[in-house]
């Protein structure tokens, strides 16, 4: 079975949609959002946890996975799913981010919000980087010894293969919104070529997982930060090439991922764009996204899935999202609130106060990480599944209103 996209609903008056994703290991009902488990595990949460709360697939990263287990002893695990103990559909991202960010030691920069960076706090320019980008690939130092690697198109395409997840993503440059037009034009002209060699590559493996022979859809990346005319041309020339590998009997690319530099002040705009150039029929992920009015943002402009790792990046800090907006619970505040962490949600950790968890932070045990974790993941789960319910029963504008309403009031 290869994955397919059924509409199931479209958003009067914008290019958002409810549909349902179908993949070897089950569907995805969309808008959803995907936890992060970066190294084939959610962090402090089991898998079984992670399916409970209503999450309908995890995404994994090939950048982390080839350095550690590595991408052989992944194949030979059974691929991802079986790997970690996760029977649903599963996600790998290309490792191009990680490449260019854990690899080349620039992390501060990659955030779409660059307000406060002053010129010694970025490197714009590539020659400054520690990973190396060239017309072939990119040759970077791992964050865990420093020892050098080098990822071509071909490589992250036989490495997702290995790994065996039902979603992957071609292999592209990343930039910042700090880069001049001319770099980001030239990156843009990289990543369609790199996309046709993963393409190739795809092709030259069948399109097929190398443990289980599962087929696997390849999803080509759509990057040109800021400039509406490079993130159209990318999205057209990559769905011309799509649509040509399928006439020539090759498998295509399954989906589109829209990534890279984006402000947040301009997600939804940029993301309209893209999706405007994007064939209906086919699923759209937009990376990195995990806060509710960028989330409302995206799927208006067209977005299906969401990834990001913020809900357990944030939780093992103590940041808690709730219906009536992000706080503290390490906050002194809470050491005698007998209340669950949120009286509007009902998961694992709806059976412990404020006071309790305020608590466990407070002497560093990691049940305190644990259980937010569950916690924000439910939030996000479910603000995505009442959201898609909005969608198909026509009544998104009021749920929107009243969600972000609340969910903002008191800043």
């Amino acid at each position: 079975m290869r994955l397919s996209f059924s509409l199931a609903r479209r958003l009067s008056g914008s290019q958002g949609r409810a549909g349902v994703i179908h993949t070897p290991h089950g569907e995805i009902e969309t808008p959803a959002f995907i936890p992060v488990g970066t190294a084939a595990a959610v962090k402090t949460v089991l898998p079984g946890l992670v399916s409970g709360l209503g999450a309908q697939a995890v995404l994994s990263n090939a950048y982390h996975l080839y350095l550690r287990p590595g991408p052989q002893l992944m194949a030979e695990a059974g691929g991802l799913g079986a790997f970690m103990g996760w029977p649903g559909p599963t996600y790998t991202d290309s490792g191009g981010f990680q490449v260019l960010s854990l690899g080349a030691g620039h992390r501060k920069i990659l955030a779409m919000d660059t307000s406060g960076l002053g010129a010694e706090q970025v490197i714009a320019k590539p020659e400054a980087r520690l990973a190396k980008v060239d017309e072939d690939g990119v040759t970077f130092k791992s964050h865990i010894d420093g020892s050098k690697h080098r990822f071509t198109p071909e490589v992250s395409i036989s490495v997702q293969r290995d790994i065996g997840a039902d979603i992957m993503f071609a292999f592209d440059e990343l930039t910042t919104l700090l880069h001049s037009e001319d770099y980001q034009r030239a990156s843009v002209e990289r990543t369609l070529r790199w996309a046709r060699r993963c393409l190739a590559e795809h092709n030259r493996g069948g399109g097929l997982a190398t443990a289980t022979g599962a087929p696997q859809s390849l999803w080509a990346v759509v990057q040109g930060a800021q400039y509406e005319y490079l993130r159209r041309r990318c999205a057209k020339e990559l769905v011309a090439m799509s649509e040509a590998d399928e006439a020539e009997g090759g498998v295509g690319f399954g989906g589109f991922g829209i990534g890279g530099a984006i402000a947040k002040e301009r997600l939804g705009e940029i993301i309209g764009w893209v999706s405007g150039e994007l064939p209906e029929r086919k699923p759209r992920h937009v990376l990195g996204v995990g806060e509710p009015d960028d989330l409302f943002a995206a799927v208006e402009s067209g977005g299906d899935t969401f990834d990001c790792v913020s809900p357990t990046r944030l939780a093992r800090n103590g940041v808690v999202f709730s219906w009536d907006g992000r706080y503290h619970v390490t906050n002194a505040r809470f050491r005698r609130d007998f209340r669950p962490l949120d009286e509007g949600l009902s998961n694992l950790s709806a059976g412990f106060t404020r006071a309790y968890i305020h608590h466990l932070f407070k002497i560093r045990e990691p049940l305190a990480g644990t259980l937010v974790s569950v916690h924000n993941m439910s939030f996000l789960v479910t603000l995505m599944a009442r959201m898609r319910a909005a969608i198909l029963e026509d009544r998104y504008e009021e749920y929107k209103a009243e969600t972000l309403g609340r969910y903002y009031a008191k800043r």
